[in-house]
Protein backbone atom coordinates (compact mmCIF):
# COMPACT_ATOMS: atom_id res chain seq x y z
CA UNK A 1 0.00 0.00 0.00
CA UNK A 2 1.28 3.46 -0.88
CA UNK A 3 2.13 5.83 1.98
CA UNK A 4 -0.55 8.35 1.06
CA UNK A 5 -3.21 5.61 0.91
CA UNK A 6 -2.12 4.36 4.33
CA UNK A 7 -2.41 7.83 5.85
CA UNK A 8 -5.73 8.49 4.09
CA UNK A 9 -7.14 5.20 5.43
CA UNK A 10 -6.15 6.15 8.98
CA UNK A 11 -7.89 9.55 8.73
CA UNK A 12 -10.97 7.98 7.10
CA UNK A 13 -11.24 5.43 9.93
CA UNK A 14 -11.06 8.20 12.55
CA UNK A 15 -13.78 10.18 10.77
CA UNK A 16 -16.10 7.20 10.41
CA UNK A 17 -15.56 6.26 14.06
CA UNK A 18 -16.54 9.76 15.12
CA UNK A 19 -13.14 10.52 16.61
CA UNK A 20 -12.74 13.37 14.14
CA UNK A 21 -15.92 15.44 14.18
CA UNK A 22 -17.46 17.49 11.33
CA UNK A 23 -15.81 20.90 11.17
CA UNK A 24 -12.65 19.75 12.94
CA UNK A 25 -9.41 20.93 11.37
CA UNK A 26 -6.93 18.29 10.24
CA UNK A 27 -3.21 18.62 10.97
CA UNK A 28 -1.50 20.90 8.48
CA UNK A 29 0.74 19.51 5.78
CA UNK A 30 3.77 20.88 7.62
CA UNK A 31 2.73 19.31 10.94
CA UNK A 32 2.03 15.93 9.37
CA UNK A 33 5.26 15.93 7.40
CA UNK A 34 7.29 16.61 10.56
CA UNK A 35 5.43 14.16 12.78
CA UNK A 36 5.26 11.22 10.35
CA UNK A 37 8.49 11.80 8.45
CA UNK A 38 6.79 11.80 5.03
CA UNK A 39 6.93 14.22 2.13
CA UNK A 40 4.53 17.10 1.61
CA UNK A 41 3.44 15.38 -1.62
CA UNK A 42 2.37 12.30 0.34
CA UNK A 43 0.21 14.38 2.67
CA UNK A 44 -1.34 16.33 -0.21
CA UNK A 45 -2.17 13.12 -2.08
CA UNK A 46 -3.82 11.68 1.03
CA UNK A 47 -5.91 14.80 1.61
CA UNK A 48 -6.91 15.00 -2.05
CA UNK A 49 -8.10 11.40 -1.95
CA UNK A 50 -10.17 12.15 1.17
CA UNK A 51 -11.61 15.20 -0.63
CA UNK A 52 -12.68 13.04 -3.57
CA UNK A 53 -14.39 10.67 -1.15
CA UNK A 54 -16.32 13.53 0.43
CA UNK A 55 -14.77 13.10 3.88
CA UNK A 56 -12.88 16.39 4.08
CA UNK A 57 -12.80 19.73 2.31
CA UNK A 58 -10.30 22.56 1.92
CA UNK A 59 -10.86 26.12 3.11
CA UNK A 60 -8.73 28.74 1.32
CA UNK A 61 -5.84 30.04 3.43
CA UNK A 62 -7.02 27.90 6.35
CA UNK A 63 -6.42 24.19 5.80
CA UNK A 64 -8.39 20.97 5.58
CA UNK A 65 -11.52 20.24 7.62
CA UNK A 66 -13.74 17.24 8.23
CA UNK A 67 -16.92 17.47 6.16
CA UNK A 68 -20.36 16.90 7.61
CA UNK A 69 -21.57 13.44 6.59
CA UNK A 70 -24.10 12.93 3.84
CA UNK A 71 -26.65 11.65 6.32
CA UNK A 72 -29.09 8.87 5.56
CA UNK A 73 -32.72 8.58 6.46
CA UNK A 74 -35.38 5.91 6.69
CA UNK A 75 -37.52 8.04 4.37
CA UNK A 76 -35.66 7.09 1.21
CA UNK A 77 -37.26 7.72 -2.16
CA UNK A 78 -39.29 4.87 -3.57
CA UNK A 79 -38.84 3.44 -7.06
CA UNK A 80 -41.31 5.00 -9.48
CA UNK A 81 -44.15 2.92 -10.93
CA UNK A 82 -45.18 4.28 -14.35
CA UNK A 83 -47.81 2.69 -16.57
CA UNK A 84 -47.07 0.02 -19.18
CA UNK A 85 -48.30 1.95 -22.21
CA UNK A 86 -46.57 4.54 -24.38
CA UNK A 87 -47.90 8.10 -24.26
CA UNK A 88 -47.91 11.05 -26.58
CA UNK A 89 -45.97 13.94 -25.09
CA UNK A 90 -47.08 17.54 -24.57
CA UNK A 91 -44.75 19.22 -22.08
CA UNK A 92 -43.08 22.02 -24.02
CA UNK A 93 -45.49 24.80 -23.04
CA UNK A 94 -45.14 23.91 -19.36
CA UNK A 95 -41.35 23.61 -19.59
CA UNK A 96 -41.04 26.99 -21.34
CA UNK A 97 -43.28 28.60 -18.73
CA UNK A 98 -41.24 27.24 -15.82
CA UNK A 99 -37.84 28.00 -17.36
CA UNK A 100 -38.81 31.49 -18.51
CA UNK A 101 -39.97 32.45 -15.04
CA UNK A 102 -36.89 31.03 -13.33
CA UNK A 103 -34.52 32.78 -15.77
CA UNK A 104 -35.49 36.28 -14.69
CA UNK A 105 -32.75 38.38 -13.10
CA UNK A 106 -32.61 38.32 -9.33
CA UNK A 107 -34.07 34.81 -9.07
CA UNK A 108 -32.13 32.35 -6.88
CA UNK A 109 -31.17 29.62 -9.38
CA UNK A 110 -32.38 26.47 -7.61
CA UNK A 111 -34.15 25.51 -10.84
CA UNK A 112 -31.18 26.19 -13.12
CA UNK A 113 -29.63 23.46 -15.27
CA UNK A 114 -26.03 24.73 -14.86
CA UNK A 115 -23.62 24.99 -11.92
CA UNK A 116 -22.45 28.38 -10.70
CA UNK A 117 -20.26 30.35 -13.14
CA UNK A 118 -17.70 30.92 -10.38
CA UNK A 119 -16.64 27.27 -10.77
CA UNK A 120 -15.30 27.60 -14.31
CA UNK A 121 -12.00 28.92 -15.76
CA UNK A 122 -13.72 31.49 -17.96
CA UNK A 123 -10.75 33.87 -18.05
CA UNK A 124 -8.39 31.11 -19.19
CA UNK A 125 -10.87 30.02 -21.84
CA UNK A 126 -11.11 33.58 -23.14
CA UNK A 127 -7.32 33.76 -23.39
CA UNK A 128 -7.24 30.39 -25.18
CA UNK A 129 -9.85 31.66 -27.64
CA UNK A 130 -7.93 34.86 -28.35
CA UNK A 131 -4.68 32.96 -28.87
CA UNK A 132 -6.33 30.37 -31.10
CA UNK A 133 -8.11 32.93 -33.28
CA UNK A 134 -4.90 34.92 -33.78
CA UNK A 135 -3.27 31.78 -35.15
CA UNK A 136 -6.29 30.64 -37.18
CA UNK A 137 -5.70 30.51 -40.93
CA UNK A 138 -8.93 31.82 -42.54
CA UNK A 139 -8.49 29.27 -45.30
CA UNK A 140 -8.86 26.49 -42.74
CA UNK A 141 -12.09 27.66 -41.13
CA UNK A 142 -13.96 25.03 -43.16
CA UNK A 143 -12.18 22.38 -41.06
CA UNK A 144 -14.55 23.34 -38.23
CA UNK A 145 -17.65 22.35 -40.21
CA UNK A 146 -19.31 19.09 -39.24
CA UNK A 147 -17.87 16.70 -38.11
CA UNK A 148 -15.85 19.45 -36.39
CA UNK A 149 -12.28 20.58 -35.82
CA UNK A 150 -10.05 17.52 -36.35
CA UNK A 151 -7.63 18.44 -33.54
CA UNK A 152 -10.51 18.94 -31.11
CA UNK A 153 -11.93 15.55 -32.09
CA UNK A 154 -8.49 14.05 -31.48
CA UNK A 155 -8.46 15.56 -27.97
CA UNK A 156 -11.92 14.14 -27.27
CA UNK A 157 -10.96 10.72 -28.63
CA UNK A 158 -7.84 10.78 -26.45
CA UNK A 159 -9.97 11.09 -23.33
CA UNK A 160 -11.99 8.05 -24.40
CA UNK A 161 -8.79 6.08 -24.93
CA UNK A 162 -7.47 7.10 -21.50
CA UNK A 163 -10.61 5.51 -20.06
CA UNK A 164 -9.93 2.33 -22.03
CA UNK A 165 -12.54 2.94 -24.75
CA UNK A 166 -11.24 2.38 -28.26
CA UNK A 167 -12.59 5.23 -30.30
CA UNK A 168 -11.16 6.98 -33.33
CA UNK A 169 -11.52 10.72 -34.03
CA UNK A 170 -13.49 10.05 -37.23
CA UNK A 171 -16.21 8.40 -35.12
CA UNK A 172 -16.85 11.70 -33.32
CA UNK A 173 -19.11 14.52 -34.52
CA UNK A 174 -18.78 17.88 -32.75
CA UNK A 175 -22.16 19.47 -32.02
CA UNK A 176 -23.62 22.72 -30.71
CA UNK A 177 -23.90 21.39 -27.19
CA UNK A 178 -24.92 17.88 -26.22
CA UNK A 179 -28.56 18.69 -26.86
CA UNK A 180 -28.03 19.09 -30.60
CA UNK A 181 -26.32 15.71 -30.68
CA UNK A 182 -29.10 14.08 -28.66
CA UNK A 183 -31.79 15.52 -30.91
CA UNK A 184 -29.91 14.49 -34.05
CA UNK A 185 -29.42 11.00 -32.66
CA UNK A 186 -33.12 10.65 -31.93
CA UNK A 187 -34.04 11.90 -35.39
CA UNK A 188 -31.56 9.52 -37.02
CA UNK A 189 -33.07 6.35 -35.53
CA UNK A 190 -36.82 7.09 -35.39
CA UNK A 191 -39.84 7.90 -37.52
CA UNK A 192 -42.99 9.80 -36.43
CA UNK A 193 -45.23 7.51 -34.39
CA UNK A 194 -42.36 5.37 -33.05
CA UNK A 195 -42.04 4.57 -29.36
CA UNK A 196 -38.97 5.67 -27.38
CA UNK A 197 -38.11 4.35 -23.93
CA UNK A 198 -37.19 6.88 -21.26
CA UNK A 199 -36.52 6.81 -17.53
CA UNK A 200 -39.14 7.82 -14.98
CA UNK A 201 -38.75 10.65 -14.10
CA UNK A 202 -37.03 11.80 -17.30
CA UNK A 203 -34.99 14.82 -18.37
CA UNK A 204 -37.48 17.34 -19.74
CA UNK A 205 -35.39 18.05 -22.86
CA UNK A 206 -35.80 14.39 -23.85
CA UNK A 207 -39.56 14.81 -23.53
CA UNK A 208 -39.45 17.97 -25.65
CA UNK A 209 -37.45 16.19 -28.37
CA UNK A 210 -39.91 13.30 -28.39
CA UNK A 211 -42.78 15.76 -28.65
CA UNK A 212 -41.16 17.71 -31.49
CA UNK A 213 -40.55 14.55 -33.57
CA UNK A 214 -44.12 13.29 -32.94
CA UNK A 215 -42.95 10.17 -31.13
CA UNK A 216 -44.40 8.34 -28.14
CA UNK A 217 -42.67 7.94 -24.77
CA UNK A 218 -42.71 4.77 -22.71
CA UNK A 219 -41.53 5.35 -19.14
CA UNK A 220 -39.66 2.59 -17.32
CA UNK A 221 -39.44 2.53 -13.55
CA UNK A 222 -36.16 3.90 -12.32
CA UNK A 223 -34.42 3.43 -9.00
CA UNK A 224 -33.18 6.72 -7.47
CA UNK A 225 -29.82 5.09 -6.73
CA UNK A 226 -29.26 2.35 -9.34
CA UNK A 227 -31.03 3.71 -12.40
CA UNK A 228 -33.42 2.06 -14.83
CA UNK A 229 -34.96 -1.30 -13.90
CA UNK A 230 -33.56 -3.83 -16.36
CA UNK A 231 -36.35 -6.39 -15.76
CA UNK A 232 -39.00 -3.79 -16.56
CA UNK A 233 -36.99 -2.74 -19.61
CA UNK A 234 -36.72 -6.34 -20.84
CA UNK A 235 -40.48 -6.77 -20.40
CA UNK A 236 -41.19 -3.65 -22.46
CA UNK A 237 -38.84 -4.78 -25.23
CA UNK A 238 -40.58 -8.15 -25.40
CA UNK A 239 -44.09 -6.65 -25.55
CA UNK A 240 -43.79 -4.07 -28.32
CA UNK A 241 -41.57 -2.55 -30.95
CA UNK A 242 -39.19 0.02 -29.51
CA UNK A 243 -37.35 2.35 -31.87
CA UNK A 244 -34.76 3.67 -29.37
CA UNK A 245 -33.91 4.27 -25.73
CA UNK A 246 -32.86 7.71 -24.45
CA UNK A 247 -31.21 7.08 -21.09
CA UNK A 248 -28.78 8.69 -18.65
CA UNK A 249 -26.96 5.79 -16.97
CA UNK A 250 -24.54 8.10 -15.12
CA UNK A 251 -25.91 10.73 -12.69
CA UNK A 252 -29.33 10.86 -14.28
CA UNK A 253 -31.16 14.16 -14.46
CA UNK A 254 -33.17 14.69 -12.26
CA UNK A 255 -32.57 11.72 -9.92
CA UNK A 256 -28.77 11.64 -9.90
CA UNK A 257 -28.87 7.83 -10.09
CA UNK A 258 -25.78 5.87 -11.17
CA UNK A 259 -26.16 2.48 -12.83
CA UNK A 260 -23.62 -0.08 -11.54
CA UNK A 261 -21.07 -1.12 -14.16
CA UNK A 262 -22.56 -4.63 -14.37
CA UNK A 263 -25.98 -3.13 -15.10
CA UNK A 264 -24.55 -0.93 -17.84
CA UNK A 265 -22.96 -3.97 -19.46
CA UNK A 266 -26.25 -5.89 -19.16
CA UNK A 267 -28.18 -2.91 -20.57
CA UNK A 268 -26.03 -2.76 -23.70
CA UNK A 269 -26.25 -6.54 -24.19
CA UNK A 270 -30.05 -6.51 -23.76
CA UNK A 271 -30.54 -3.73 -26.30
CA UNK A 272 -28.13 -5.40 -28.73
CA UNK A 273 -30.21 -8.60 -28.64
CA UNK A 274 -33.26 -6.56 -29.65
CA UNK A 275 -31.22 -4.35 -32.05
CA UNK A 276 -32.48 -1.21 -30.31
CA UNK A 277 -30.19 1.85 -30.36
CA UNK A 278 -29.24 3.48 -27.05
CA UNK A 279 -28.96 7.27 -27.03
CA UNK A 280 -26.68 7.75 -24.02
CA UNK A 281 -26.89 11.22 -22.46
CA UNK A 282 -23.62 11.39 -20.52
CA UNK A 283 -23.07 15.09 -19.77
CA UNK A 284 -22.46 14.68 -16.01
CA UNK A 285 -19.95 11.80 -16.01
CA UNK A 286 -16.94 14.00 -15.22
CA UNK A 287 -18.67 15.25 -12.04
CA UNK A 288 -18.17 12.09 -9.97
CA UNK A 289 -17.36 12.27 -6.26
CA UNK A 290 -15.47 8.98 -5.94
CA UNK A 291 -11.96 8.01 -6.91
CA UNK A 292 -12.69 6.96 -10.49
CA UNK A 293 -14.80 8.18 -13.40
CA UNK A 294 -17.75 5.82 -14.02
CA UNK A 295 -17.54 4.05 -17.36
CA UNK A 296 -20.25 4.94 -19.87
CA UNK A 297 -22.48 2.31 -21.44
CA UNK A 298 -20.54 3.07 -24.64
CA UNK A 299 -17.59 1.20 -23.12
CA UNK A 300 -19.50 -2.07 -23.62
CA UNK A 301 -20.81 -1.35 -27.13
CA UNK A 302 -19.63 -3.96 -29.64
CA UNK A 303 -22.46 -3.57 -32.15
CA UNK A 304 -22.21 0.19 -32.75
CA UNK A 305 -25.71 0.71 -31.33
CA UNK A 306 -24.76 3.18 -28.58
CA UNK A 307 -24.86 6.84 -29.60
CA UNK A 308 -22.83 8.46 -26.84
CA UNK A 309 -23.51 12.18 -26.35
CA UNK A 310 -21.60 14.51 -24.05
CA UNK A 311 -20.56 18.13 -23.72
CA UNK A 312 -18.18 20.63 -22.14
CA UNK A 313 -21.12 22.74 -20.97
CA UNK A 314 -21.55 21.23 -17.51
CA UNK A 315 -17.91 20.61 -16.64
CA UNK A 316 -15.84 23.34 -18.30
CA UNK A 317 -17.48 25.93 -20.54
CA UNK A 318 -21.17 26.76 -19.98
CA UNK A 319 -22.42 29.02 -22.75
CA UNK A 320 -19.81 27.88 -25.27
CA UNK A 321 -22.27 25.22 -26.49
CA UNK A 322 -19.73 22.65 -27.66
CA UNK A 323 -20.62 19.00 -27.34
CA UNK A 324 -20.07 15.84 -29.31
CA UNK A 325 -21.55 12.52 -30.24
CA UNK A 326 -19.73 9.22 -30.71
CA UNK A 327 -22.42 7.87 -32.99
CA UNK A 328 -21.34 4.33 -33.83
CA UNK A 329 -22.92 3.06 -37.02
CA UNK A 330 -24.97 6.29 -37.30
CA UNK A 331 -21.95 8.62 -37.56
CA UNK A 332 -22.38 9.51 -41.24
CA UNK A 333 -26.12 10.12 -40.90
CA UNK A 334 -25.58 12.31 -37.82
CA UNK A 335 -22.95 14.34 -39.68
CA UNK A 336 -25.36 14.97 -42.56
CA UNK A 337 -28.14 16.01 -40.17
CA UNK A 338 -25.83 18.56 -38.51
CA UNK A 339 -24.75 19.93 -41.91
CA UNK A 340 -28.42 20.40 -42.85
CA UNK A 341 -29.18 22.40 -39.69
CA UNK A 342 -26.43 24.34 -37.90
CA UNK A 343 -23.54 23.17 -40.15
CA UNK A 344 -21.07 23.43 -37.26
CA UNK A 345 -20.52 24.37 -33.66
CA UNK A 346 -19.14 27.88 -33.14
CA UNK A 347 -15.63 28.21 -34.61
CA UNK A 348 -14.37 30.52 -31.80
CA UNK A 349 -15.77 28.16 -29.15
CA UNK A 350 -14.17 25.09 -30.78
CA UNK A 351 -10.90 27.02 -31.03
CA UNK A 352 -10.97 28.05 -27.37
CA UNK A 353 -11.63 24.53 -26.12
CA UNK A 354 -9.01 23.01 -28.40
CA UNK A 355 -6.25 25.31 -27.14
CA UNK A 356 -7.33 24.99 -23.50
CA UNK A 357 -7.22 21.17 -23.74
CA UNK A 358 -3.88 21.14 -25.56
CA UNK A 359 -2.27 23.42 -22.98
CA UNK A 360 -3.21 21.10 -20.09
CA UNK A 361 -4.90 21.93 -16.83
CA UNK A 362 -8.30 20.40 -17.63
CA UNK A 363 -7.99 17.55 -15.15
CA UNK A 364 -6.72 19.90 -12.46
CA UNK A 365 -9.81 22.05 -13.03
CA UNK A 366 -12.04 18.97 -12.87
CA UNK A 367 -10.60 17.93 -9.51
CA UNK A 368 -11.36 21.36 -8.05
CA UNK A 369 -14.82 21.37 -9.62
CA UNK A 370 -15.75 17.95 -8.23
CA UNK A 371 -14.62 18.91 -4.74
CA UNK A 372 -16.59 22.16 -4.83
CA UNK A 373 -19.76 20.46 -6.06
CA UNK A 374 -19.48 17.74 -3.42
CA UNK A 375 -19.16 20.32 -0.65
CA UNK A 376 -22.09 22.32 -2.01
CA UNK A 377 -24.31 19.25 -2.32
CA UNK A 378 -23.45 18.22 1.23
CA UNK A 379 -24.36 21.68 2.54
CA UNK A 380 -27.62 21.77 0.53
CA UNK A 381 -28.62 18.32 1.82
CA UNK A 382 -28.17 19.44 5.42
CA UNK A 383 -30.12 22.65 4.79
CA UNK A 384 -33.03 20.72 3.27
CA UNK A 385 -33.12 18.25 6.14
CA UNK A 386 -33.21 21.12 8.62
CA UNK A 387 -35.70 23.42 6.84
CA UNK A 388 -38.23 21.26 4.98
CA UNK A 389 -41.33 19.57 6.41
CA UNK A 390 -40.96 16.23 8.21
CA UNK A 391 -41.35 13.38 5.76
CA UNK A 392 -39.46 15.10 2.95
CA UNK A 393 -37.38 12.52 1.09
CA UNK A 394 -34.38 13.23 -1.12
CA UNK A 395 -31.82 11.47 -3.24
CA UNK A 396 -28.17 10.86 -2.27
CA UNK A 397 -26.26 11.22 -5.56
CA UNK A 398 -22.63 10.25 -5.91
CA UNK A 399 -21.98 12.92 -8.50
CA UNK A 400 -23.44 15.88 -10.34
CA UNK A 401 -25.23 18.77 -8.64
CA UNK A 402 -28.95 17.90 -8.61
CA UNK A 403 -31.08 16.72 -5.71
CA UNK A 404 -34.54 15.22 -6.29
CA UNK A 405 -37.00 15.81 -3.48
CA UNK A 406 -40.37 14.20 -2.71
CA UNK A 407 -42.40 16.37 -0.35
CA UNK A 408 -45.09 15.10 2.03
CA UNK A 409 -48.48 14.28 0.50
CA UNK A 410 -50.64 17.30 -0.26
CA UNK A 411 -47.85 19.74 -1.15
CA UNK A 412 -48.09 20.49 -4.87
CA UNK A 413 -44.75 21.64 -6.23
CA UNK A 414 -46.30 23.69 -9.02
CA UNK A 415 -47.99 25.75 -6.31
CA UNK A 416 -44.64 25.83 -4.49
CA UNK A 417 -42.99 27.02 -7.73
CA UNK A 418 -45.43 29.93 -8.03
CA UNK A 419 -45.02 30.86 -4.36
CA UNK A 420 -41.23 30.63 -4.59
CA UNK A 421 -41.10 32.97 -7.60
CA UNK A 422 -42.82 35.66 -5.55
CA UNK A 423 -39.95 35.34 -3.08
CA UNK A 424 -37.23 35.43 -5.75
CA UNK A 425 -36.56 31.68 -5.92
CA UNK A 426 -36.68 29.44 -8.99
CA UNK A 427 -37.21 25.68 -8.78
CA UNK A 428 -37.91 22.88 -11.26
CA UNK A 429 -41.23 21.28 -10.23
CA UNK A 430 -41.70 17.57 -10.83
CA UNK A 431 -44.51 18.11 -13.36
CA UNK A 432 -42.01 18.84 -16.17
CA UNK A 433 -40.18 15.51 -15.82
CA UNK A 434 -43.00 13.22 -17.02
CA UNK A 435 -45.18 13.00 -20.16
CA UNK A 436 -48.37 13.04 -18.07
CA UNK A 437 -47.19 15.67 -15.54
CA UNK A 438 -46.85 13.21 -12.67
CA UNK A 439 -44.47 13.80 -9.75
CA UNK A 440 -46.66 16.67 -8.55
CA UNK A 441 -45.14 16.29 -5.07
CA UNK A 442 -41.53 16.33 -6.33
CA UNK A 443 -38.99 18.93 -7.38
CA UNK A 444 -35.41 19.14 -8.60
CA UNK A 445 -32.95 21.37 -6.76
CA UNK A 446 -29.70 22.66 -8.28
CA UNK A 447 -27.15 22.86 -5.46
CA UNK A 448 -24.20 23.71 -7.73
CA UNK A 449 -24.28 27.46 -7.10
CA UNK A 450 -22.60 29.35 -4.29
CA UNK A 451 -23.81 28.34 -0.83
CA UNK A 452 -24.25 32.06 -0.12
CA UNK A 453 -27.06 32.00 -2.72
CA UNK A 454 -28.37 28.45 -2.28
CA UNK A 455 -28.62 28.02 1.50
CA UNK A 456 -30.77 31.11 2.26
CA UNK A 457 -33.00 30.21 -0.69
CA UNK A 458 -33.41 26.65 0.60
CA UNK A 459 -34.34 27.89 4.06
CA UNK A 460 -36.94 30.23 2.54
CA UNK A 461 -38.22 27.44 0.28
CA UNK A 462 -38.57 25.14 3.28
CA UNK A 463 -40.66 27.79 5.05
CA UNK A 464 -42.90 28.11 1.98
CA UNK A 465 -43.35 24.33 1.88
CA UNK A 466 -44.37 24.39 5.55
CA UNK A 467 -46.91 27.13 4.75
CA UNK A 468 -48.41 25.12 1.88
CA UNK A 469 -48.63 22.08 4.12
CA UNK A 470 -50.56 24.05 6.76
CA UNK A 471 -52.93 25.45 4.14
CA UNK A 472 -53.76 21.99 2.77
CA UNK A 473 -54.14 20.31 6.17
Amino acid sequence: MKLYDQYADEIAALIRAGQLAPGERLPSVRETRARRGVSASTVFQAYRRLEREGLIHARPQSGFYVSAPMTTTANELAVTAPGREANEVAVSDLVFEVLRAARSSGIAPLGSAFPGPDLFPLAQLAKAMAKGLRRLDPCRIVENLSPGNPRLREQIALRYRIDGIRLQPDEIVVTSGALEGLNAALQAVTQPGDTVIIESPAFYAALQAIERLKLKALEIRTDPERGIDLDALADALSRQRIAACWLMPTFQNPLGSLMPEANKRALVALLARHEVPLIEDDVYAELYFGAQRPQPAKAYDEAGLVLHCSSFSKCLAPGYRVGWIAAGRQAQRIQRLILMTTMAASVPAQTALLHYLEEGGYDRHLRRLRTALMVRMNAATQAIEAAFPAGTRLTRPRGGYFLWLALPAGIDTMALHQSALHHGIGIAPGHIFSPDHRFSDCLRINCGHSTADVLPALRQLGALAHALQRNTA
